[in-house]
């Protein structure tokens, strides 16, 4: 898998108890899968939702009488996403804060890209993201995870053989030496 998800103010525990953990890891490897090929990232993350049955609820407004819509909703825990701009952490959780605050949704899950420029000072994605979303604290109070995609290493690895793999992403998959496993 080429994405690591980073769970906040008890976000994985919230998740647990839900009993949607294994929905979560399950719709992010399907995103994973199809990520490197899709030039429609935005039409294309919508479509895998409804496959997964985010989008069941058809329209999912955050705020009443506006067309600001979550990507996908599913018990309580709204996703947000962007693969363009890895800058859309704020926007992301500014939206995910609002359904929380509201009493829509217990936990928000953000999507997004791990690419940034190679000249950033800031450090990799993940040492951003951690720095960012406790920054962001008391205005970003709710349970949030955060799944950081690496489109770039998708598509390179994307069918390239790898040795077999004990766990992946707590997904305890042990496959055989003629599987292929993304890394």
């Amino acid at each position: 898998m080429s994405y690591e998800l980073l769970h906040f103010r008890d976000s994985k525990m919230v998740i647990e108890e839900k009993g949607m953990t294994n929905i979560v890891k399950d719709t992010l490897g399907y995103v994973d899968d199809w990520l490197p090929e899709s030039p429609y990232k935005g039409r294309r993350l919508k479509s895998s939702l409804e496959d997964c049955g985010w989008r069941d609820n058809g329209n999912l407004p955050i705020i009443e009488g506006r067309r600001y819509q979550y990507k996908g909703c599913l018990q309580r825990i709204a996703i947000e996403a962007n693969f363009h701009a890895y800058e859309y952490i704020l926007e992301g959780l500014v939206r995910l804060q609002l359904g929380y605050d509201l009493g829509k949704i217990d936990v928000g899950l953000l999507l997004l890209t791990g690419e940034r420029s190679a000249k950033s000072p800031f450090g990799s994605t993940k040492e951003l993201v951690i720095r960012e979303v406790e920054s962001l604290y008391p205005t970003i109070s709710m349970p949030v995870a955060v799944a950081i995609f690496n489109i770039e290493a998708s598509a390179a690895n994307s069918m390239l053989p790898c040795e077999p793999v004990v766990e992946v992403h707590g997904h305890g998959v042990v496959p055989s030496s003629s599987q292929e496993v993304r890394s």
